[in-house]
């Protein structure tokens, strides 16, 4: 069976990266099992996220969802710095009321393939400061060091939720690496709860079956059974996570038999669908 490529890890509620890579790298297509906010620092280097890339300027930001398929394109051999950080999705729920939403970010970096967002000036803004304290955090041995750093990460989050909210930030136009695969990924993520077969998807778009398959396992490096599989897997923890029953997810995310959605989830998550709220 194929085994898709997670990449990243994720041990805590959150966790902050300050990387730079001084040559030139080749990252194939990956996905993570949490949420990813990328701070683009310098560099020359396109961002593809689900078929759509980015061209990145210093100081944009990049929200990328939990199973989203995505990987930088390093352009040259210019230094590519970035911060980066890993957030649970059941983090973010613990703090979900009413009027607040910390995941509201990525739902609406969801809407139209809004992933990349411009904020002028971003460097000399309260919202960078945030993350360069959050950063900085992650070396002091201070009293309640980490009471401290889950202060300054929920500033900056609500910083980064009050700048989209109040229209303070611009989501940068993207250009389709692959138009074919573009749309089968959305109308994917449009139907996982139906039927999916290859079949029927080759049929919505009048290419082969073969072709298909070829062409998806080319651009994406995944099959297309192993990456609709996928994406139901991740649908079922995040609406178990949030208040549905284990069998509501089971067919809400497209599965069919309730054996067979938890024998996959056990096998992806290492943990019965039961359980999945114990999952960060």
């Amino acid at each position: 069976m194929e085994e898709y490529r997670k990449q990243g890890y994720l041990e805590n509620d959150f966790r902050i990266f300050h990387l730079c890579d001084a040559k030139h790298l080749e990252v194939a297509y990956h996905y993570h099992d949490f949420a990813k906010i990328m701070l683009f620092i310098k560099g020359n280097v396109n961002y593809i996220i689900e078929g759509r890339s980015y061209e990145l300027k210093p100081y944009d930001i990049v929200l990328v969802n939990a199973g989203q398929l995505h990987r930088p394109q390093l352009m040259d051999d210019a230094p590519y710095e970035r911060i980066i950080i890993y957030i649970s999705s059941s983090f973010m729920k613990k703090y979900q009321t009413d009027d607040c939403d910390l995941s509201r970010c990525f739902k609406e970096a969801g809407k139209g393939h809004q992933n990349v967002l411009r904020i002028e000036n971003l460097e000399k803004s309260s919202l960078y400061a945030a993350c360069r304290n959050l950063e900085r955090s992650f070396e002091d041995q201070e009293f309640a060091k980490e009471l401290y750093q889950r202060i300054l990460f929920l500033e900056f989050m609500i910083l980064l939720n009050r700048a989209i909210l109040n229209n303070h930030v611009n989501s940068i136009q993207n250009e389709i690496s692959n138009r074919k695969i573009a749309d089968v990924i959305d109308y994917i993520s449009a139907h996982l709860a139906e039927e999916l077969t290859v079949d029927k998807i080759a049929g919505n778009f009048y290419l082969s079956r073969s072709y298909l398959m070829h062409l998806f396992k080319a651009e994406t490096g995944y099959s297309l059974g192993s990456y609709i599989n996928e994406k139901r897997l991740l649908l079922s923890k995040s609406l178990i996570q949030n208040g549905k029953s284990v069998t509501e997810a089971c067919y809400e995310c497209g599965f069919r038999d309730y054996s067979t959605f938890s024998r996959a989830f056990k096998r992806k998550f290492h943990t019965t669908p039961k359980n999945a709220g114990d999952l960060l």
